[in-house]
């Protein structure tokens, strides 16, 4: 049964967890080495995922079986890469800078369900394509200041995420919610403890504590997310995905001290406008 409301109102929190996440985030890779508070990070994600997965399925045995593990692993290894390059343009660039750049990815959804997926795109998507990547020009300004090699990592971190989505649609075809959701945090805590364990430091007591709470607000985001999916459909919640933008600038503004200039406020606005036009296509085009 739908609620829409409900999945909206969910959506919102969802965004507001992810944004102090994001803020915790960057604060903790300012101080110790990004692959090893991913790696932790992944521990708890870990253990939530197995409970929830095998609360669903049944079992940890049902919850893992698969007919394509493969596409499974590379699923799970595409998000912990994004998320370890995203924390380190939180770093080098700020939250704001990054946040902009990436919302182009529903743009990169778009443009690589054709090759990815075997969807059509019609033409006006491609226009909206077209004109969120002039969004994203004018963001990262060629030829001036703003414009260096640090801007293409946000946005290296948009094309894995994308790829990572049109991966879990396809994966949806054969295997349930449970099965990938066990995959994602399975093979995720596996990638990063396999790499970060090398990168391990002493961390304070004040800063286990900002640990802890950026594990729980990774597991109480995604749980709002599964219980928003499930109240609503994902075309009427996702554009309400573009408010994590508006809180993390907020925190980055107010907490971190970061600024917003003229370019990144009329770039984001362009592409968010391409993105959400792109979501009402996808919708209206549906089945």
């Amino acid at each position: 049964m739908t609620d829409t409301q409900k999945g909206i109102g969910l959506m919102v929190i969802t965004t507001i967890i992810f944004a102090a996440q994001d803020g915790i985030s960057r604060y903790l890779a300012g101080e110790y080495n990004v692959l090893m508070i991913v790696m932790i990070r992944y521990w708890f994600f870990a253990a939530f995922v197995i409970s929830i997965a095998k609360r669903q399925a049944g079992s940890i045995r049902a919850a893992a079986a698969t007919q394509q593990p493969v596409l499974q692993t590379v699923r799970g290894f595409l998000l912990a890469s994004e998320i370890c390059v995203m924390i380190t343009a939180f770093t080098l660039l700020g939250l704001v800078e990054s946040h902009v750049i990436f919302t182009a990815y529903p743009l990169l959804v778009a443009a690589l369900s054709g090759p990815v997926l075997g969807e059509a795109v019609g033409w006006r998507r491609w226009a909206a394509i077209g004109i969120g990547f002039v969004g994203v020009v004018i963001i990262l300004q060629p030829g001036v200041k703003v414009f260096s090699p640090l801007a293409l990592i946000p946005l290296l971190a948009a094309l894995m995420f994308a790829l990572y989505n049109l991966l879990t649609r396809l994966a949806a075809r054969k295997d349930s919610a449970a099965t990938s959701f066990f995959w994602t945090g399975t093979v995720g805590a596996v990638f990063t403890t396999t790499i970060g364990i090398w990168f391990w430091e002493p961390i304070s007591s004040s800063d286990w504590v900002w640990m802890c709470i950026l594990c729980v607000t990774a597991a109480i985001g995604h749980y709002t997310l599964i219980k928003t999916y499930a109240f609503a459909e994902a075309s009427a919640v996702q554009p309400f995905a573009y408010l994590q933008l508006v809180f993390a600038s907020a925190i980055a503004l107010t907490i971190f001290g970061e600024s917003l200039s003229w370019p990144l406020v009329i770039g984001a606005a362009v592409v968010i406008g391409a993105g959400l036009f792109t979501l009402w296509r996808e919708r209206v085009s549906a089945p």
